[in-house]
């Protein structure tokens, strides 16, 4: 009987990323996923917009979902505090599931989420969180750091580490250098710098789906740092299948 894991992530109406990527990670590590969409997105003349699913609405999905017996739960976009602040209540109420927290503020298509406005309420959700994976740009915001070079990397991995989260990955792909794939992990045990080859093939989605890839190992009972190794590989693998809307792409593991 498969196991049932949880994305609470939004929708990428050109299925490359977003909750299509959660699925479809999901199912190929062999999981029962189920959903609580935060937003719909859509490009219009104003850009890709992003459109916030009704706090009430929200509310009544994991309202729906509580008595699901969830083996783990993966958060993507949350955008805005009302939305963010009823996913923070449905994870308390799991606070001894794996937890994955990609705080998507900073999405690919330069859409900003608020942040001077959620930053603070993701902050509130790092005491349950198994597994952090902020990108450079999210790691500045969060930590209010300035990361320039691997080192300052580190620093931001420490600082969120210390501030509350078990694990914490910060990705930095291609940011730092041009010619590997640089993450840094950190838990309570220290750091460790994790790089890969890279890809110049379209890799939207990258992000949620290593989110999602992390939180399948941690249900399957994979060590935290195994777990973000295995889901580096996955990533990059999905990346050389991806197409020209994204990285979600059924391919032999």
């Amino acid at each position: 009987m498969s196991q049932k894991i949880l994305a609470i992530s939004g929708n990428d109406v050109f299925s490359g990323g977003g909750l299509y990527a959660d699925l479809t990670t999901y199912t190929l590590n062999g999981l029962r996923g189920f959903l609580a969409v935060t937003c719909l997105t859509a490009m219009t003349e104003q850009g890709f917009q992003v459109f916030a699913t009704d706090a009430k609405v929200f509310r009544a999905q994991l309202a729906s979902l509580q008595k699901v017996d969830f083996a783990g739960v993966k958060l993507g976009l949350l955008p805005n505090v009302e939305v963010a602040e009823a996913a923070l209540n449905f994870v308390r109420s799991r606070k001894d599931l794996p937890i994955v927290l990609d705080p998507v503020l900073v999405c690919k298509e330069k859409h900003d989420v608020a942040v001077s406005a959620l930053r603070d309420e993701l902050l509130q959700f790092l005491p349950y969180v198994s597994i952090l994976t902020p990108n450079l740009a999210e790691a500045e915001i969060l930590t209010g750091l300035s990361i320039k070079n691997l080192e300052d990397m580190k620093q931001a991995a420490q600082k969120l580490q210390a501030m509350g989260a078990k694990a914490v990955v910060v990705k930095g792909g291609n940011r730092l250098d041009s010619d590997q794939a640089l993450d840094v992990y950190c838990d309570e045990k220290g750091l460790e710098v994790l790089s890969g080859p890279l890809s110049d093939k379209n890799n939207v989605g990258a992000g949620c789906t290593f989110a999602s890839s992390i939180a399948s190992q941690l249900v399957l009972g994979k060590e935290p740092l195994e777990a973000v190794k295995l889901a580096k590989e996955f990533v990059y693998q999905a990346i050389l299948h991806s197409d020209d809307y994204g990285v979600v792409q059924a391919y032999d593991k």
